[in-house]
Formats: C-alpha cells, sequence, structure tokens
C-alpha cells in the first residue's frame, strides 16, 4: 500500500477517500463557482499532495460532471507528476462552461488515480505487425 501526503487548502474540504466500487478518487471543487457559458475557469480543488518517486496522478472529469454542471476538462485530461508537491501546488481543474450554473463547494466534479511512470520504451520499424485486421477504427460492437 502507497502511503502519500495530502494537505488541505481550505477549511472545511471532504477528506479523500478510496472507495471499494472503484479504483479512481473523487475530487471536489474547493469554492463555489458561478459559471457563465462559453467562458473558462481554473477550478481549485483544494489539495496538495506528494506523490511517491515514480509515479504520477492522471486526472479526468467523473461521468456526470457534463451531465450535472455542463463542464468539459479543457485539455481532456490532467497529468500531475511527482515533482508537483510543494505546499501551494493547488491541483486545479480546467474548465469550459458549456452553459451557465453553479458548482457549490464539495461538489464532486472529477477523479483522479496515481500510476507508475511508463518504462522506456524503444520503438521497433517493420515492414508488417503480423497479426489479423479487427476491421478499422469503430469496428468493435458491429453485429
Amino acid at each position: 500500500m502507497l502511503t502519500i501526503k495530502i494537505k488541505y487548502l481550505e477549511p472545511n474540504m471532504y477528506p479523500l477517500k478510496a472507495i471499494p466500487e472503484g479504483d479512481w478518487i473523487d475530487l471536489r471543487a474547493a469554492k463555489d463557482v458561478h459559471l457563465e457559458k462559453g467562458m473558462y475557469y481554473m477550478i481549485p480543488l483544494g489539495i496538495a499532495m506528494e506523490l511517491p518517486e515514480g509515479y504520477e496522478a492522471i486526472v479526468a472529469p467523473r461521468s456526470s460532471t457534463f451531465k450535472h454542471f455542463g463542464i468539459l476538462m479543457s485539455n481532456s485530461i490532467g497529468v500531475i507528476d511527482e515533482s508537483y508537491c510543494g505546499d501551494d501546488d493547488e491541483w486545479h481543474f480546467p474548465a469550459y462552461a458549456t452553459r451557465g450554473g453553479f458548482i457549490h463547494k464539495n461538489d464532486r466534479i472529477c477523479q483522479f488515480r496515481i500510476v507508475k511512470h511508463q518504462p522506456e520504451v524503444e520503438f521497433q520499424t517493420v515492414l508488417e505487425l503480423g497479426n489479423s485486421n479487427r476491421g478499422g477504427l469503430g469496428s468493435t460492437g458491429k453485429e
């Protein structure tokens, strides 16, 4: 089990916790945010963390984030490496609002998981891969 130091940067933040139903951990807005359609927001998540050496965090929207708040994560996912670990290195959610609305402090807006860094890879150029084709992009699920 990994032990991770976390610093809460805002009072009255709900503590992070892993749940047995999945292996992503929810992150919450650290303040109330009034959303205006077409605007960009860096929503503070109220935490700073010291990830173990050799690990990084992948941050992504929750599956219900768009439905509930009408926001899109502007860079699709976020990657936070272990060097972003200072007392004031607050995690944020970069959001684009597709409609007006409101996010309350402690609303769950995104999630993260901790993964090991990618190992060193070397690419080898070949003329053939020697595997059967699946049918092209979007072929999974065709009957």
